[in-house]
């Protein structure tokens, strides 16, 4: 046990030793041990986005065997996905990844204005499989926000109960924001904080660009002159949105791009503080050496960041 891992579980004093165990499995695994950054694998893309927009770029990708031994191999801190992938290789792969199941999930044929994902798994499945912990995803913004939000304080209720951590995807959309709003920086940041407030353990929201959506936010902004100048400057802001940084903030890897642009844009979230990224679609999709070399390389820039 590491002093800052030590430092980032006091943080969640008020959780029970499960809890605080799962969350230590975590930030103790793979390549980062120690560290307190953290690169998860998630590929809950096969449901969102469907199968051919997911794996037919490296078709190995069908096979849920290979993103688990992707996570492995590569050693992430853990690895994220909906109930049938992980039912389907959480046996065979008992005990050597951490794993957190995705517990709502949506499918991209649906075109609504106002979303909410559906109730796939349980906490009681993530108990039966092993995981350490619980995914949700919320759309602030939605008009169907309260539903998930309602949904999630009984689920988070039941998995600290039961020992789990509680990972947030929190993702704004819906009729309430342009779609260049969805990665603003005054939204991005009052995802981290609902998320936060909602009582995530990890919370997982979108690299922020300069935009100011809000008017009474970009008030704010200009009178108090928050620096949103460069990536960094905006990261750090939403990790201050996080209870300034009393809760882990991760960084999602977005659309698929090449590794010079992945690897700059890790490089200015780690400068600004994000506690490490969670990548799917540019890990998952490359040929499995390249794959592994790459999320090598993004664990080699959070490690040497302070």
């Amino acid at each position: 046990m590491t002093d800052r891992v030590r430092q980032i579980l006091s943080h969640y004093a008020s959780d029970n030793p499960g809890t605080l165990t799962n969350l230590a499995r975590m930030l103790n695994h793979g390549r980062l041990a120690g560290t307190g950054k953290m690169v998860i694998l998630p590929v809950d893309q096969g449901f969102e986005h469907g199968p051919a927009r997911s794996f037919a770029p490296n078709p190995a990708g069908y096979d849920p065997d290979y993103h688990f031994e992707l996570a492995i191999d590569a050693g992430c801190n853990a690895y994220a996905a909906p109930l049938g992938f992980l039912e389907a290789g959480a046996a065979k792969y008992a005990g050597q990844i951490p794993l957190i199941l995705k517990l709502n999930n949506s499918d991209s044929l649906a075109k609504v204005d106002q979303p909410c994902s559906a109730l796939t798994g349980s906490v009681d499945d993530a108990l039966r499989l092993g995981c350490v912990g619980i995914g949700f995803t919320i759309y602030p913004a939605s008009g169907q926000r309260n539903v998930m939000y309602e949904q999630l304080r009984d689920l988070t209720a039941e998995a600290k109960a039961k020992g789990l951590a509680v990972v947030l995807w929190s993702y704004p959309r819906g009729a309430g924001i342009s779609k260049e709003g969805e990665t603003a920086i005054d939204v991005c940041a009052y995802a981290a904080q609902i998320a936060a407030q909602l009582g995530a353990h990890v919370i997982k929201v979108k690299p922020p660009t300069a935009h100011v959506e809000q008017g009474e936010a970009k008030k704010v902004f200009d009178k108090f002159q928050i620096p949103t100048a460069t990536l960094a400057d905006r990261v750090r802001h939403v990790v201050d949105a996080a209870f300034r940084g009393k809760r882990i903030v991760i960084f999602s890897g977005g659309e698929a791009k090449g590794t010079d642009a992945i690897l700059a844009e890790v490089k200015e979230l780690a400068a600004g503080g994000s506690f490490g990224s969670i990548m799917g679609r540019n890990s998952f999709q490359r040929p499995r050496a390249e794959a592994i070399q790459l999320l090598h390389a993004v664990m080699d820039i959070y490690r040497a960041a302070p």
